[in-house]
């Protein structure tokens, strides 16, 4: 492969490296569009840059931004970014710490956080945060200190940090085996037609769209995926579920949901910040931008988080409240609905 005809930077010092193939169904398309689909966070002007300097490459020769991405086509783009380890800048950020001891500690996360640094989130994260608080945490798998599960950025809710070895193998088989607890909150589309109800399918990223997860029911691709859900209160034209996970893959709720047509509220990855449900009134279009405006981001919330502590052996459970975004729409929806059957 050649190198980018560049003094200032050698293929080594280029650290974010992505590779792609364009699947079979693929329609030509700009290669810095298909990227923008397929890299988190990442801007167009970034890629751009990325082409001028003559760091993306299609079938293993440079290409520029306007190549277009046809069927069968290997893409492969770096970025100019520090290797992991120097990301992982202490950070005096505030940590709402629900529970901690010598083993561990459960924190819960505000919506808009990222949860360890990554493309296009370098700073501002939980793990910056911890690093901060916490000198030495054990490193995972994933060289990301005292991590042991994650919930998406524009997710609020709990989750459990181990501070040391013991508790991250201990913490992390439970996860594995499936023995922790978790509970969601979330708000969907529609009126959910059962009281509960089982979600299962195969979850795989979207060949078409990589910032995308889909779910393949005949199990041909990805891994088991398995939700539990629960109708809390039904709002006319959504529905507010409470979700048990039995298997925690990306984006796990959101896609499943979405695969029932129960897309979670203002998720904007999933289509859910698009009026999915109603009427054609102006005056109702109006009511559901407002309340977008007034919870902008998928309405999700992480609410119990249960375990068996890695020393004493004593299941612990933890429960949050829901945050005010989340509240505040819910009670705009019920006014709604209480209003619409009078």
């Amino acid at each position: 492969m050649d190198t980018p005809d560049n003094p200032e930077l050698s293929q080594e010092e280029l650290f974010e490296h992505y590779k792609f193939e364009a699947s079979k169904g693929q329609e030509p398309l700009r290669v810095d569009k298909f990227l923008m689909n397929f890299i988190e966070n990442a801007t167009r002007n970034k890629i751009q840059q990325a082409a001028k300097q003559g760091h993306i490459w299609v079938n293993d020769a440079i290409v520029k931004q306007n190549y277009k991405v046809k069927a069968g086509d290997q893409v492969k783009v770096m970025f100019e970014h520090p290797p992991y380890e120097f990301l992982l800048t202490p950070e005096d950020i505030p940590l709402d710490i629900v529970y901690e001891d010598d083993e561990l500690l459960v924190v819960n996360k505000p919506a808009g956080m990222v949860v360890h640094p990554g493309h296009g989130n370098y700073s501002g994260t939980l793990i910056n945060a911890l690093v901060h608080h916490f000198e030495h945490l054990p490193k995972n798998s994933s060289e990301r200190p005292g991590l042991v599960h994650r919930i998406d950025k524009d997710t609020s809710g709990l989750l459990v940090i181990a501070k040391t070895e013991t508790a991250m193998t201990h913490l992390a088989k439970q996860f594995f085996d499936k023995s922790s607890e978790r509970e969601y909150l979330a708000l969907v589309w529609g009126n959910v037609a059962d009281d509960e109800g089982i979600v299962e399918g195969h979850i795989a990223r979207n060949p078409k769209n990589r910032l995308q997860m889909m779910v393949f029911p005949e199990g041909d691709q990805g891994k088991q995926a398995v939700t539990h859900y629960k109708v809390v209160e039904r709002l006319g034209y959504v529905t507010l579920i409470s979700c048990r996970l039995e298997t925690g893959r990306t984006h796990q709720i959101r896609v499943h949901m979405k695969y029932i047509g129960h897309t979670l509220f203002n998720d904007e990855r999933y289509g859910g910040d698009k009026i999915l449900k109603g009427t054609t009134f102006t005056k109702y279009k109006q009511f559901v931008e407002n309340a977008f405006k007034i919870l902008p981001r998928q309405a999700l919330h992480a609410k119990t988080l249960g375990f068996e502590h890695p020393v004493s052996g004593e299941f612990m459970r933890f429960d949050s409240e829901m945050p005010d975004d989340m509240v505040n729409c819910i009670e705009k929806w019920r006014n709604y609905a209480k209003h619409s059957e009078s």
